[in-house]
């Protein structure tokens, strides 16, 4: 197998959570994850941020190792955010553009070299969108021009060279509608649907059916691409289609683009667009050897690496198959546990309340309230009265005030 980097990481982005993870009064409303660092923005606008701080990645003023509690960064106006390798962006209601942390690449874009503990301005106004790849970063301008700076030894900034620069510099002129930055490349979609990409194809990430690095953005899918999604250690790369169809290309080590695959051997991957789920995704999410997305049922999906459960399948095995992680909206999926006990996974509304009743007939029924064990960090619960398999066969979750 080939041989992996710092596979122990920050799960991906939480794409979907049995109740919206709040730090006081405010629920969040997006998160990132960088290499060792996380960020998350609340309703109010308020950026927080947790992990690794030994660049100033978390943009605290200090350079303390870590922080192993949510801190405060800036206390309103933010609307974006991205994390980096050991670097963070954020966007504010006014469009200027913010970044911390390492910048030995100049992927802050600056001007300088050097990293800082505290957020500054790169950007005075009119940005709408931004992405931090490994070393690198991009974002879009109101007038839909691409611009990228940092990092640029395969080409992923798409300028035609492969120099590193300190500054941001225009890409694209218009039409870019979303960005995405992986380990060495890039990609971004325009207005009429396009999927585009630039930088290391050394395992095929690009979906160009070469494995040949280009500095300059190649059109890949000439329309009806949606949405995309590239983690900032990744290498391979994954887009939604109009359909609702996922589909991926590049790195297949660990199973991660869900094709029954694992690419064990040179080029340990596929270079051209594979269709991996044919209708029904609405969201998706890369991290450095998995995927997650999101259909449009509410149901949570995984596959690629599991080493350290980052699937949350309840195993350690990765799978080179999409396989259910939890249940549709208002549907109840259950595990085998130890002994008799059984593990309950249900997803509701955030901050609704809930009931759990079981009955041993439908004829009629007789709905019977259940005391649980207190929820899990993820909101299992456990019976505190294991269920019997031959009467209690029927369970239902309800809504309270």
């Amino acid at each position: 197998m080939k041989p992996r980097r710092n596979l122990i990481q920050i799960c991906l982005l939480c794409v979907l959570m049995l109740q919206a993870f709040t730090s006081g009064a405010q629920p969040v409303t997006k998160v990132a994850g960088g290499q060792w660092h996380s960020l998350f923005l609340k309703s109010d606008g308020s950026l927080w941020g947790m992990g690794a701080n030994n660049l100033g990645q978390l943009g605290d003023g200090t350079h303390n190792f870590n922080t192993n509690r949510p801190e405060q960064i800036v206390a309103s106006n933010i609307v974006a955010i991205a994390a980096g390798y050991n670097h963070s962006l954020f966007l504010s209601n006014n469009g200027s553009l913010w970044g911390m942390g390492e910048n030995n690449y100049g992927q802050l874009g600056d001007r300088t070299y050097a990293a800082t503990n505290r957020p500054e301005q790169i950007v005075a106004s009119n940005v709408t969108a931004i992405a931090a790849g490994d070393y690198h970063s991009l974002f879009v301008k109101s007038d839909g021009s691409l611009w990228a700076m940092g990092r640029n030894s395969s080409g992923q900034l798409g300028d035609g060279t492969y120099t590193m620069t300190n500054q941001p510099e225009q890409i694209m002129a218009s039409n870019v509608t979303a960005i995405a930055a992986g380990d060495k490349h890039s990609l971004f979609l325009k207005s009429d649907g396009s999927l585009w990409a630039m930088g290391d194809n050394e395992e095929g990430g690009l979906g160009d059916g070469t494995y040949n690095t280009t500095n300059q953005p190649e059109q890949i899918v000439a329309s009806n691409v949606t949405a995309i999604a590239v983690w900032s250690r990744s290498y391979f790369s994954l887009f939604l289609k109009s359909d609702g169809s996922l589909w991926g290309m590049g790195e297949n080590v660990a199973g991660q683009l869900g094709n029954g695959i694992y690419n064990t051997v040179s080029p340990y991957g596929t270079n051209q667009p594979q269709q991996i789920v044919a209708s029904g995704v609405t969201a998706i999410a890369a991290g450095v050897g998995q995927s997650l997305f999101v259909k449009s049922d509410g149901s949570l999906w995984g596959m690629g690496y599991n080493s350290n459960g980052q699937l949350g399948d309840g195993t350690l095995n990765s799978t080179n198959r999409p396989e259910q992680i939890l249940a549709a909206y208002n549907q109840i999926s259950g595990r085998l546990m130890g002994g008799t006990n059984m593990q309950l996974s249900f997803v509701g509304i955030a901050n609704a309340k809930y009931a759990l009743d079981r009955a041993s007939s439908l004829s009629p029924p007789n709905w019977i309230p259940q005391v649980t064990n207190p929820a899990g960090s993820f909101g299992a619960l456990v019976f505190t009265n294991p269920p019997d398999a031959t009467t209690n066969n029927f369970w239902r979750i309800r809504s309270v005030p």
